[in-house]
């Protein structure tokens, strides 16, 4: 086994282990909360319970997606494989958000129905949530911490997961907590339930914009754009830079640029030049710059191109 199969073996060992345990954690909860929902006459713990149940499935699609974005680059993929992880967070976002459009449509469909007078939840259901509220802001902190570590989007995003379903948990909770003193307030659990759902649709949302603009070659930034111009133009031949280009692979930036040197020194010599670019900009910290293509070119000031044109 090669060096880099080991460290990646290493790498992505916390990541499977995390998502292990939110596994764990989101079935308990969620049927908790279905059940108590059910038979406690809470929507917005329901709905609550349904969330839980949603970070299901991102687990998996972590624990079985993982096991391919992990991969070194190959023949077919010379890349690598980490826009399988890019993918699988852009899924995550898309199954938060419908199943935050199911509940705000059932929330608002049963606070219209005519006629219809909602029993008052079971004070159980409070236990549920205040119980969830504190078990998934620790699995937020945990799972965040190691996707932070890993530079893993997918990690991140189904962290955020984890807290959607801890603060989507709070207005649930104070909606029972007013029912209980005041039960004629009972109508405040369905407005609860659309709060959550409102939660999770914003969730949703932040989850899958940064993932599409990577799955569709959004270029870096314009400060990592003027970062990368200035760097390049500090290395020592740079006499100027031109069509930098960018575009990420999971959280690893590609990058093209062309540098211009000296049009009468050697091959040789621009190549050191464009090799002292590529290993600058990889070795920056914070830009995560994976791999560079430089293209060297040669540097006549506007007045030796004039000058050649009358010549000729």
């Amino acid at each position: 086994m090669s060096h880099g199969s080991i460290s990646d073996q290493v790498q992505f060992r916390d990541v499977r282990r995390i998502t292990w345990i939110g596994l764990v954690v989101n079935i308990a909860l969620g049927a908790s909360k279905l059940a108590v929902g059910w038979f406690g006459h809470s929507q917005a713990t329901f709905a609550d319970g349904i969330h839980s149940l949603s970070d299901c499935s991102t687990d998996v699609a972590i624990l079985v997606g993982v096991r391919y974005w992990a991969k070194p680059p190959d023949e077919c993929h010379p890349y690598g494989h980490r826009r399988i992880e890019t993918a699988i967070a852009s899924l995550i976002g898309v199954a938060l958000g419908l199943a935050g459009l199911g509940l705000i449509g059932n929330a608002v469909r049963m606070l219209i129905v005519s006629g219809h007078q909602p029993s008052a939840p079971s004070p159980v259901a409070l236990f549920v949530l205040v119980a969830s509220i504190i078990s998934k802001e620790i699995l937020y902190r945990r799972t965040v911490a190691v996707g932070k570590r890993k530079a893993s989007p997918a990690v991140i995003a189904n962290a955020w997961h984890h807290r959607s379903d801890a603060l989507s948990s709070i207005p649930a909770a104070v909606a029972l907590a007013v029912i209980m003193v005041s039960p004629k307030w009972v109508f405040l659990d369905r407005v609860a339930a659309i709060l959550v759902s409102l939660f999770i649709l914003n969730v949703a949302w932040k989850t899958v914009r940064p993932n599409l603009k990577q799955l569709v070659d959004t270029a870096a930034s314009r400060e990592v754009y003027d970062q990368i111009r200035q760097m390049s133009l500090e290395v020592e031949g740079v006499r100027d830079v031109h069509a930098i280009r960018s575009r990420y692979i999971g959280p690893g930036l590609l990058v093209d640029l062309h540098v211009l040197v000296d049009a009468d020194i050697t091959v040789r010599e621009g190549h050191a030049i464009g090799s002292a670019v590529k290993w600058r900009l990889k070795s920056k910290d914070g830009l995560d710059i994976v791999d560079v293509i430089v293209h060297v070119e040669p540097y006549e000031c506007p007045g030796q191109q004039q000058g050649l044109a009358v010549e000729r």
